[in-house]
């Protein structure tokens, strides 16, 4: 291969849970810094290992983004390189088939866009709501506002809703480029302003809505001893039968969101009781920001001018993949105090 490999990374991909976090952070690195690098091992801990259609998608998205030449870019591949260029700024559009997720791809392309010299726009189209994923009011309504305390600017629109296992929704994101991030520091979360939430239905009874928004308000006046807010959004668009609900705790210095989605033989409110579930052990844990943020959170911050720090509720197996990833690519110093599962900060030293 015609590239120099002096500066190549090298990733034991069955680190810490040998999912596809490592892949996602290293496309996002390798693009920003035009570092090179190979994973093996590539989720050698799944039952179904090496690279899945989403993964596929994302090696395949970013390689476009960047000019890139890949080796290994097959399914079921475990080991794969990738060896970038300039990062081109533009207007895309990909596709995630299986009801594969959209914003864990999205995680893996917006801040090296970010980082590019002109507006982008980003069409997706697949899972926008589906397991083991952010969905997009996640990204929505809880990481987009602390991003723009860093000075980030992006527009995210749902167009379509997209639930397991049909797929098939659409997301448009418009990001605009920044010159330098901002430090941030999450380390009180202050006093809990409101719960609010949204509990949807698409190609469903309206009643499955309102159950889980009815037990989700009955469980946080009981349990909480505070009163909620929950929309009801009835008949999203999409291509089959799916429900969601998010609950979303405002506090004065930091938002946490928690949901859950039904399936086919799981009651409604069953799926209340999962996110009521989050929602309480995050407002009786220690720390500010929920678990989910802190493993997205860390990557901008590791590229922030200046310190940056955090504390979290829960330090998770995919925030400490995510600091061993960035430690392989840059030289920050990272100050991490806290166990696996147990409250944790985390200190970036960028001066």
């Amino acid at each position: 291969m015609a590239v120099l490999e002096d500066n190549l990374v090298e990733l034991d991909g069955s680190y810490g849970e040998g999912g596809g976090q490592i892949l996602r952070t290293a496309l996002s690195l390798s693009a920003i810094l035009r570092n090179p690098f190979t994973i093996s091992h590539l989720r050698s801990k799944r039952k179904n290992p090496g690279l899945q259609a989403q993964h596929l998608e994302a090696v395949k998205a970013m390689a476009q983004m960047t000019n890139a030449q890949t080796e290994g870019v097959e399914f079921g591949s475990q080991r794969v390189s990738f060896f970038p260029q300039k990062i081109l700024p533009g207007n895309y559009q990909f596709e995630v088939k299986t009801a594969g997720s959209t914003l864990l791809l999205f995680q893996a392309m917006f801040l090296p866009l970010l980082m590019a010299k002109s507006l982008s726009h980003i069409t997706l189209i697949g899972g926008t709501h589906v397991p083991w994923s952010p969905p997009f009011h996640y990204f929505s309504e809880v990481l987009l506002p602390h991003l723009e305390l860093m000075g980030i600017s992006i527009e995210p629109d749902i167009k379509k809703w997209g639930f397991y296992p049909r797929g098939g929704g659409k997301i448009q994101f418009r990001i605009h480029p920044i010159d330098a991030l901002k430090p941030i520091h999450l380390t009180e979360r202050g006093a809990c302003k409101r719960i609010r939430g949204l509990s949807v239905i698409s190609h469903l009874p309206k009643h499955v809505a309102e159950r889980q928004r009815d037990q989700a308000m009955k469980r946080i006046r009981k349990e909480l001893k505070m009163e909620s807010e929950i929309h009801l959004l009835y008949d999203v668009p999409s291509n089959g039968p799916g429900s969601f609900l998010f609950l979303l705790a405002e506090y004065e210095k930091t938002v946490a969101g928690f949901s859950s989605l039904g399936q086919k033989g799981k009651p409604a409110e069953k799926v209340s009781d999962e996110t009521v579930d989050a929602l309480k052990e995050y407002m009786e844990g220690e720390g500010c920001i929920d678990p989910h943020l802190a493993d997205q959170l860390v990557l901008f911050m590791a590229f922030a001018k200046g310190n940056s720090s955090l504390t979290t509720t829960r330090m998770t197996q995919h925030l400490l993949t995510n600091l061993w990833v960035i430690n392989h690519f840059m030289p920050v110093r990272i100050e991490q105090q806290g166990e696996l599962e147990k409250p944790g900060r985390i200190k970036f030293i960028n001066e």
